[in-house]
């Protein structure tokens, strides 16, 4: 089933997501739905939290070279935790919650992080490049962030504007 997903400014994007503690049923519906959701929403990644589920849930899915999404590549994880990262990239970010806007954001290049997979079985990945920024993005989700935060005080404040601005001509 394909979720709404939530946009800013809604304040539930700021709330910090908590641990799942039951890996049942319930958690594997949610986790195919927020699949679903995402490509549907042409999107790479996606936190429980940008569907009004204030859960440490969250999906990746890289694209092929010919722009798929294969189901089997898909990274779902459950309560991660980044244990180690170093080096540093810039990449042109955007987001599901901000849709239509896009800004070069400042990350680590190279992480490690451990979570559980729908069964609850531990998994540890290490990774770099596209797939560390993807991870980064969504880590923050769950912590109530968005990209946007990451932005300069003089991008921001441009970005807040033009958002207003665009909201104010929806209405209209």
């Amino acid at each position: 089933m394909i979720r709404e997903v939530i946009t800013y400014p809604n304040k539930l994007l700021r709330t910090k997501s908590e641990d799942v503690m039951e890996f049942n049923e319930e958690l594997h519906t949610l986790l195919d739905d927020m699949y679903e959701t995402m490509v549907d929403q042409s999107g790479v990644g996606l936190a429980a939290i940008q569907v009004s589920i204030p859960l440490n849930i969250l999906i990746i899915s890289i694209p092929d070279e010919n722009d798929v999404q294969n189901k089997e590549e898909l990274i779902e994880a459950i309560n991660p935790v980044i244990t180690h990262k170093d080096g540093e990239q810039v990449f042109t970010e955007g987001c599901l919650s901000v849709p239509g806007f896009h800004e070069d954001v400042k990350r680590a290049q190279h992480i490690i992080v451990e979570y559980f997979n729908r069964n609850g079985e531990k998994q540890t990945m290490e990774c770099e490049d596209f797939l560390a920024v993807a991870w980064q993005h969504e880590m923050e989700h769950l912590e109530g962030h968005l990209f946007i935060e990451n932005l300069s005080f003089l991008k921001r404040k441009k970005f807040e504007k033009e958002w207003k601005r665009r909201l104010k001509d929806k209405k209209k």
